[in-house]
């Protein structure tokens, strides 16, 4: 943020008592100095969130900048609550003797089709480059997977069995998870949320007089049970089927895997918990169809290298 200058002489363009920044910015008179100084700083802010949240130059699919709102919450102090999650979920698997080995095929399955959608990652978020990603396979019927701020990914078994997943299948699994974790949807979700929560309105945070931020990252525990919104939804999907496609797996495997999703809908009701956060339906099927030949040149070009 540009610092303040003191009180200027008063002149047409500086009435009396207004505060300027070194880029003459200037604040009315009245204005408290501490309260233009925040209000100015998120003003900034957000003209850079606009810039870093651009789309990559050579995305084929078309989604929307990522929500400014989502600054209300560190990033650092987020990824830094998820591991600390993370750490806990998979502690209490192994407790229970539900983790599953790290030299089992079907982890070293996962891990492979992780490691090839990874480096596709960091065009969608550059701080994707330093993440620690690391993948779990927990013991359970639940269909679920699901992939933590930072790049803690974890698949439950039931998600693989139940639907008997191809390795195509679970690249659009685990590139929608990835998505969310890019797209910062979870530390949006979580801003919100805490507004709700603290009773604080949006429009007072913006002018930097609520603790969001501090408060939000001590939140780890929602991580697991916050629901995305629809365009979260569609955005995840067609960002993680343009990742999943760079690497090499068939985007036609997107549109077998939600009809899969929408069977086991309409089977079963119990351990769908994945579904629950994440509904099936019929225009999600036809988006993702629309989508398919935005991306199929970039499968075709990752399977001739």
């Amino acid at each position: 943020m540009h610092p303040a200058l003191p009180p200027h002489t008063p002149s047409d363009d500086h009435p009396t008592g207004c505060w300027c920044a070194q880029d003459g910015a200037c604040a009315p008179a009245g204005t408290p100095r501490s309260l233009w100084q925040a209000r100015r700083a998120f003003l900034l802010l957000g003209g850079a969130a606009t810039a870093s949240a651009t789309l990559p130059a050579w995305a084929q699919v078309d989604v929307g900048a990522s929500s400014r709102l989502r600054h209300l919450v560190p990033a650092e102090e987020l990824e830094q609550a998820a591991e600390q999650e993370y750490a806990k979920l998979l502690q209490e698997a192994r407790s229970q003797g539900k983790l599953v080995p790290a030299g089992d095929a079907q982890t070293q399955r996962l891990q492979r089709i992780a490691q090839a959608l990874i480096p596709h990652t960091a065009a969608w978020n550059e701080r994707a480059r330093q993440w620690q990603w690391s993948v779990a396979l927990i013991r359970s019927n639940d269909i679920n997977a699901f992939c933590m701020p930072g790049g803690k990914i974890a698949f439950f078994t039931g998600i693989i069995d139940k639907l008997r997943l191809s390795d195509d299948e679970i690249a659009m699994v685990m590139g929608h998870e990835m998505a969310h974790a890019l797209r910062e949807h979870s530390r949006e979700q979580l801003a919100k949320n805490t507004a709700t929560s603290l009773g604080i309105s949006l429009g007072a945070q913006l002018l930097g007089l609520g603790d969001v931020g501090n408060y939000a990252a001590r939140l780890g525990g929602q991580l697991l049970s916050l629901r995305f919104s629809r365009n979260d939804e569609s955005d995840a999907d067609l960002v993680g089927l343009e990742i999943a496609a760079r690497a090499g797996y068939n985007p036609n495997a997107a549109v077998s895997l939600w009809e899969k999703m929408g069977n086991a809908t309409g089977s079963n009701a119990n351990g769908l918990a994945f579904l629950s956060t994440h509904p099936s339906g019929p225009e999600r099927i036809r988006e993702l169809q629309r989508n398919v030949p935005r991306v199929t040149g970039l499968y075709e070009a990752a399977r001739r290298r």
